[in-house]
């Protein structure tokens, strides 16, 4: 009898103990999003592109599969995601949003998917993965603001064999836009930089230590070949006053120098400080650009900065900023899962190409609902605002953003 169980095993007729694990500890889920994004432009003449506003409805698809591990020392998996975007309502005067794709004449597909893979070796506490990456650190954070993120292919190691410690290190090689079936070389958001280059090659490492469960601290490198250099520190701490009060210091500071044939010079020093008690929260943040250029980062990523808003990230050449941030959770009333937010913030002594000195400022409101219970639990519902105005040398615009988001779990 086991002689038989064995070769049905082998034979593929029952799963062996390792792919018992294998499958048995896998998960599957299926994220379905509908997004509508509008953006009007008030200064005179529109956008850069002459566009009056953009405009565009979406609907999306997002298929995760995380499988488990194969039993022994060195245990084997795989993770898979696809994505299908589908254009609800769209047309190339109103295109640009980022929820879509357009083409180089300015038509917009019906619909876009793709699909990605990634291989996982775990060994220990430490987790090898080559092929489709969503890479969260400070030095690249993709951006998931809209129907789709934004992902990367390449290869990364995260060890935390020693406890409270993590350590990180990869290489990035490729980038999948958020709203392209592409895989591009990687580039970077130009702040007033010169002598940049496409690459292959995003390289790097991180250690992270928890003190406590109130302190952490972070060190970060990256190196975007013949580009920028980057070493990143942070460190996160909160102070329990009592039971229902609370005080988080966010603190971050990034240098970034040229590499290559760019020019790329810039010291970032970011604060930011948030006041709770009960379901209020109260922030103040500062940042400040320092150098020749404004902050180095990845395109398609978002920069990790305090004053990094719904449109902006005040990271200008020479720019000052500051910002004030209210949130309410209307748990205390008794609506769970109902959360508002506004925050307000102004940037200034933006160096402009002509040596002028530029100012600019951000008004959000979020407001948020997610169903606690029934047949609606884990439904999302979302609206996003912004206001930004600046003194003549950029954009103008109103924008609003309702989303709903839904997650099933498959597995």
């Amino acid at each position: 009898m086991a002689f038989s169980l064995s070769v049905l095993a082998l034979a593929g007729g029952m799963p062996s103990p390792a792919q018992a694990d294998f499958f048995a500890d896998s998960k599957a889920s299926l994220l379905i999003r509908n997004y509508y994004y509008n953006r009007d432009f008030r200064q005179e003449g529109g956008s850069s592109t002459g566009q009056s506003h953009a405009d565009e409805w979406a609907q999306g698809f997002i298929l995760n599969y995380e499988s488990g591990f194969t039993e022994g020392a060195l245990g084997f998996g795989i993770d898979a995601v696809g994505m299908w975007g589908i254009r609800l309502d769209s047309s190339p005067g109103r295109a640009g949003t980022g929820l879509l794709p357009v083409h180089n004449d300015g038509d917009v597909p019906n619909d876009y998917g793709k699909m990605g893979a990634a291989l996982k070796l775990r060994y220990s506490k430490s987790l090898l993965r080559y092929g489709t990456l969503f890479p969260r650190m400070p030095t690249v954070m993709p951006n998931e603001t809209r129907l789709f993120p934004t992902y990367f292919r390449g290869a990364s190691l995260v060890s935390q064999e020693i406890d409270g410690l993590t350590l990180n290190v990869g290489r990035l090689t490729h980038l999948i836009e958020r709203n392209s079936s592409a895989s591009e070389d990687i580039t970077m958001v130009n702040k007033g930089m010169e002598g940049l280059d496409p690459t292959d090659q995003f390289d790097f490492a991180g250690i992270k230590y928890k003190w406590s469960d109130n302190l952490t601290t972070a060190y970060d490198y990256a190196n975007l070949d013949n580009n920028y250099h980057q070493h990143f520190f942070t460190l996160n701490h909160r102070l329990p006053i009592d039971g229902l009060r609370s005080l988080a210091t966010d603190l971050r500071f990034a240098r970034s120098s040229d590499d290559g044939d760019s020019n790329v010079d810039n010291k970032a020093i970011n604060a930011m400080f948030v006041y709770k008690q009960a379901a209020h929260s109260f922030g103040l943040g500062y940042q400040k650009m320092i150098g020749d250029t404004g902050f180095a980062y990845i395109a398609g990523t978002d920069p990790y900065l305090v004053n990094f808003a719904q449109v902006n990230d005040f990271a200008n050449p020479g720019e000052k900023s500051w910002q004030l941030r209210y949130t309410y959770d209307f748990a205390t009333l008794g609506i769970p899962g109902l959360t508002f937010m506004t925050r307000y913030l102004s940037g200034r002594d933006i160096r402009r190409v002509d040596g002028s000195k530029g100012e600019e400022w951000e008004r959000d409101i979020y407001v948020d609902y997610v169903f606690q219970s029934g047949l609606l639990k884990n439904l999302s519902l979302q609206w996003r605002n912004a206001v930004l105005r600046n003194d003549g040398s950029g954009n103008d615009l109103d924008e609003n953003r309702l989303i709903v988001t839904y997650t099933m779990p498959l597995l």
